[in-house]
């Protein structure tokens, strides 16, 4: 987002020994410590962090029967198109998000059915309550909708993850009828082939159309979470000609529609825009400050709740 203050301390973490090393000088100096992968989906207050800045550069994919071993640093969309080329399933539709591996489990990340956290065999982290390495199976991790133990609860914060093993099928488990978009492309297009690499290649497309890239234009991707619903919920916002859909078991609206119809899709607000191609990105085109992109968001949430009664949660994570 372009926004926030400065870090008092950074460490580039390149090899184990490095995490201790900088937790060992953050508690000698008493103060916490933030693990950042990319930033993609983090924001800078605007007061900085005073604490340790860990940024995860570890590196390295590896591939055996179907048992994919990543580092916490590589870039997400590199372990996907590994996984592909090795005409494997399970992540495909996951491509193009931006960010780290070790950052992938944090918010469990989704998208077009599929879940990170579905596949992950372990996890391997280092545990700042102990001061140990730890492996977290993927029951230890409590994944749900863009929530782990990593970003929710007691444990939120206390570790740093610096390997992920996932477990992927030889074989296409995709098949239609897709999320909204998808099978509009598939529908506009005529595709029949289904395999990791098409689903891969249709979601790159579809992405690369309607979200900006972080590194060319200010934004955290996506910032609202789509809205989970019960029955009954789901019946009045269908009413007022909401759609919902299966996502990862849930009934979900989605909240750039929610976002687009209350009138808000293009507009500028507080230094914000809401982006005229997908709602539910926001770009800063002007703010200046933190309280800039808090405004906006307030303002975008009271719209939203006043026509659907419904309240909007961000998505990216705040540097406390």
């Amino acid at each position: 987002m372009r926004l926030g203050g400065a870090a008092r301390y950074v460490f580039e973490i390149e090899k184990y020994e490095d995490i201790v090393e900088a937790h060992r000088f953050a508690k000698e100096k008493g103060l916490a410590v933030f693990v950042l992968g990319e930033g993609a989906n983090v924001i800078g207050r605007d007061e900085g962090y005073e604490g340790v800045v860990m940024v995860n550069r570890m590196r390295g994919v590896e591939v055996e029967e179907g048992v994919v071993r990543a580092m916490g640093g590589e870039v997400f969309d590199d372990l996907v198109r590994v996984s592909v080329e090795y005409g494997l399933s399970g992540i495909e539709a996951l491509t193009s998000i931006p960010g780290t591996v070790g950052a992938g489990p944090v918010q469990n990340v989704g998208a077009y059915g599929q879940e990170f956290g579905d596949v992950i065999r372990v996890i391997r982290a280092y545990d700042f309550k102990t001061g140990e390495s730890v492996e977290l199976t993927r029951e230890e991790c409590g994944f749900g909708y863009r929530r782990s133990i990593f970003n929710y609860g007691v444990d939120m914060g206390r570790y740093f993850i610096y390997e992920v093993e996932i477990e992927l099928a030889q074989a296409t488990e995709l098949a239609p009828p897709f999320y909204t978009s998808l099978q509009r492309y598939v529908d506009e297009n005529g595709v029949v082939d289904f395999s990791p690499a098409s689903i891969r290649r249709m979601v790159a497309e579809i992405r690369a159309e309607k979200l900006p890239d972080p590194a060319v234009e200010a934004s955290a991707g996506s910032f609202f979470k789509n809205v989970i619903v019960d029955a009954a919920e789901e019946e009045r916002l269908k009413s007022l000609g909401a759609p919902v859909f299966d996502e990862a078991d849930r009934r979900v609206v989605p909240s750039g529609w929610l976002i687009e119809h209350s009138g808000l899709k293009g507009e500028l607000i507080h230094g914000m825009r809401v982006s005229g191609k997908a709602a539910l990105i926001l770009i800063n085109e002007s703010a200046k400050s933190y309280e800039d992109l808090a405004a906006a968001r307030e303002e975008i949430r009271r719209v939203v709740r006043e026509k659907f009664g419904v309240s909007l949660e961000q998505e990216p994570v705040e540097m406390v």
